[in-house]
């Protein structure tokens, strides 16, 4: 195996690794919570444990979705599933206070099974990312400079894990609660 193919396996071994990390503590932070719980907001404008969980999931289905040129897991019956009153593309990014407050999923094990579906879409996708070319890939030219498929799984990773640490903090302040 040459240098750069070698790079481009253990950058892709590195992303497994904190995508798996997210995947691994979501259920936790999930485990035991009542339906009241699942919707809890610690203030008026704040997003409840649901939702976050939700949320996170949403951004690394389109956006991985979207490096690897393939459908997302949401649209291939979560959608359904979940009955949310949003439009089937939302992801949660800019929904303003009232829009998360009709977030009405409870069912912890729902939540799990669609990130979980996520997650396997994403070990899929980063399978496919061989070369340091395939990480340089442009995957959006909306934004100036153009998104490379490394900038855009990096920017999901910094999302998601950020999210999974709200999420647990709300855990803990319902925990108190």
């Amino acid at each position: 195996m040459d240098g750069m193919a070698e790079t481009a396996d253990v950058t892709t071994e590195i992303l497994t690794d904190a995508f798996t990390r997210v995947r691994e503590g979501l259920p936790q932070q999930l485990d035991g919570l009542t339906a009241e719980q699942v919707l809890w907001r610690p203030g008026p404008d704040a997003n409840p444990i649901g939702w976050l969980a939700w949320h996170l999931a949403r951004v690394q289905d389109d956006h991985l979705a979207g490096v690897g040129d393939v459908e997302q897991a949401w649209t291939r019956g979560w959608s359904q599933r979940f009955g949310l009153p949003y439009d089937d593309m939302t992801i949660g990014y800019g929904q303003t206070s009232d829009e998360v407050g009709r977030f009405s999923v409870t069912d912890t094990d729902l939540l799990v099974g669609y990130y979980s579906d996520v997650h396997d879409l994403t070990l899929k996708v980063l399978q496919t990312l061989r070369t340091p070319a395939d990480y340089e890939r442009i995957v959006d030219e909306r934004w100036d400079p153009p998104v490379t498929a490394a900038v855009r799984i990096t920017s999901v990773i910094g999302d998601i894990t950020q999210h999974l640490g709200q999420l647990s903090y709300v855990r803990g302040l319902l925990d108190k609660h």
